[in-house]
């Protein structure tokens, strides 16, 4: 019987001195390879070893709200005091039509405690006998409350001080320089000669801390309400004249700079505030996660492997990114540049000198490929002057829950488009959900009568109702435009009807006619919230204000609305 032999390949060897050499066996078949692939090819492949740039540099000072043909008037804008969406965004907290309880209770609150850690100012009796404690609110006033918002104001009225009150008056004392006088109204009348000058000393520190707790816009405001959307413009005054940038549709809360477009016509009169910069650095490869590494030995990032990227031969840009990882990466540099926010900056001169000691002036894209260069990275719409505009915008920035939340939606079935206040800012500062307070409305409304027996009379309504909360948009004509006015539905209550249902948000301008474009109200539907915003700014500085988002919808609603109904009602039915 022949004998037979066996031969197994083993990859178990714990002497790694062979692999760890990486020999070459067929140095013939490397260097034919090599040629093969052109690496023979003579080429100047000097790597940049340091570079050097100039920038001429044009900082943003003037600020336009609003369209950029409107007839708001431009203001001067400093970078380093204020972020842009918190200019443009900011708006009053307090409202002469509609008073902020909670504001003024807690600001008295908080005078209250200065005061009576300081020892000093008029006696809590003192305070509530005077015309600055915190008033019931009017029966008039009464009516338009949530019963969460009335229970909270009927706490604190009589036992505590109206802030907002006594801070009108400091003010229109300041502003005529006659503090002194408030020592001759009540209750600081009764406060003795030497103790005077600390009580101006804490109430003129209140009345600061209350000023700037808030970041209050000033009027004119950027809003446009037709649109429900943020409008403005920029302007700064490069080397070649002033540069107005244009953000038409300011709506999600975010500005970059990809936000503006240069405009033509008339400027804004930014003045001149340009600086030049020099700066020499040393360029830096380009490195991201999964990059293939440079070095033999190197392990390389398992958590993002690029070469298992798997793409159709359609998946163009997909295939285009594992190709340029893979191959090309490699070959760009990093050169780092410092530059001021709120600036207009323009690339004069970029000379890299490389591993030989060459010199080289890099040219813009523009002069390599030509003034149609797909490179349009970082460029402005309409921009002739290849400027790179570094936007003073915020980063990381906290929200609260709206305090108001709008919809705007298209009702099929009553042909009829409809703005929906879902959430309001009650009387005491807080989300009120309309919803839910039409609710407790309806139930504690009476039941109506029904009728008796299987042959009660069908009753005709000429039409039946909805909630006081949607308020409806109806179509007119303005011009050659179709728009959306704001309307109002009749409220009825005992003895017929009671007057008109009015929005008790500010998003739809109660206090005027509103005529929206019939646009903004797509199909898709369009929601409208207001949101306290708090951030920190480039100088440390922190800030409070109210802005407004506007983004798409749920889609098209149903009010229920039927006109020319005639129905039987049922024993137990309203």
């Amino acid at each position: 019987m022949a004998s037979r032999i066996r031969l197994d390949l083993s990859t178990h060897n714990p002497d790694l001195q062979d692999g760890l050499q990486a020999r070459i066996h067929d140095p013939l078949w490397m260097l034919g390879r090599q040629w093969q692939f052109g690496e023979f090819n003579g080429a100047d492949a000097g790597s940049p070893a340091a570079a050097q740039v100039i920038v001429d540099q044009a900082a943003v000072t003037r600020y336009q709200p609003g369209p950029r043909s409107g007839p708001h008037p431009p203001r001067p804008y400093s970078t380093d005091t204020l972020a842009l969406e918190t200019l443009v965004e900011a708006e009053p907290v307090t409202d002469d039509s509609r008073p902020n309880w909670r504001l003024a209770a807690e600001s008295g609150r908080h005078l209250f405690r200065l005061l009576e850690a300081a020892r000093l100012g008029p006696t809590r009796t003192q305070w509530l006998g005077s015309t600055y404690v915190l008033a019931a609110p009017t029966v008039q006033q009464a009516k338009q409350m949530d019963a969460g918002s009335l229970s909270f104001i009927r706490v604190l009225t009589g036992r505590t001080i109206d802030g907002l009150r006594l801070a009108a008056r400091l003010r229109a004392l300041q502003a005529s320089n006659s503090m002194a006088d408030l020592f001759r109204e009540a209750p600081f009348d009764q406060v003795v000669e030497s103790d005077r000058a600390g009580v101006t000393g804490i109430v003129t520190n209140w009345l600061t801390w209350l000023d700037s707790l808030f970041q209050q816009g000033a009027a004119p405001s950027a809003w446009i309400p037709e649109r429900m959307e943020y409008a403005l413009s920029i302007s700064g005054k490069s080397a070649a004249g002033e540069v107005v940038l244009t953000a038409p549709e300011y709506l999600d809360g975010r500005l970059d700079w990809f936000s503006f477009t240069t405009s033509s016509g008339n400027g804004l009169g930014a003045t001149d505030s340009r600086t030049s910069l020099t700066e020499a650095f040393l360029p830096a490869p380009v490195s991201f996660r999964g990059m293939p590494s440079a070095r033999f030995w190197e392990f390389e990032d398992g958590a993002v492997n690029f070469a298992s990227v798997e793409a159709a031969p359609q998946d163009l840009a997909r295939l285009l990114l594992v190709k340029f990882v893979l191959e090309y990466s490699n070959d760009w540099f990093l050169l780092p540049l410092d530059l001021s926010v709120g600036t207009l900056s323009q690339i004069r001169a970029l000379v890299v000198t490389n591993t030989f000691g060459e010199r080289f002036l890099i040219p813009h894209a523009n002069e390599v490929d030509g003034p149609a260069s797909p490179w349009r990275m970082f460029s402005l719409t309409n921009d002739s002057q290849r400027l790179l505009f570094l936007p003073p915008v915020l980063g990381p920035m906290l929200e609260s829950q709206p305090v108001e939340d709008l919809s705007l939606l298209r009702d099929e079935m009553a042909n009829v488009a409809w703005a929906v206040e879902r959430v309001v800012e009650s009387a005491a500062g807080r989300p009120l959900d309309r919803h839910e307070a039409y609710q407790e409305t309806m139930a504690a409304q009476p039941p109506a009568p029904t009728a008796d027996g299987d042959g009660a009379p069908l009753v005709y309504r000429l039409g039946t109702t909805v909630p006081d909360y949607w308020i409806p948009l109806l179509p007119v004509k303005d011009g050659a435009t179709l728009r959306l006015k704001r309307g109002a539905l009749p409220e009825f209550g005992e003895g017929g009807i009671q007057g008109v249902q009015l929005p008790k948000g500010r998003l739809l301008e109660p206090n005027r006619d509103l005529l929206l474009y019939e646009e903004e109200v797509p199909r898709e539907g369009a929601r409208v919230t207001r949101t306290y915003q708090y951030a920190r700014w480039i100088d440390g500085s922190t800030h409070l204000w109210i802005g407004r988002r506007k983004g798409p919808d749920r889609g098209e609603g149903s009010s229920g609305l039927q006109f020319d109904v005639a129905e039987k009602r049922e024993e137990g039915n309203s």
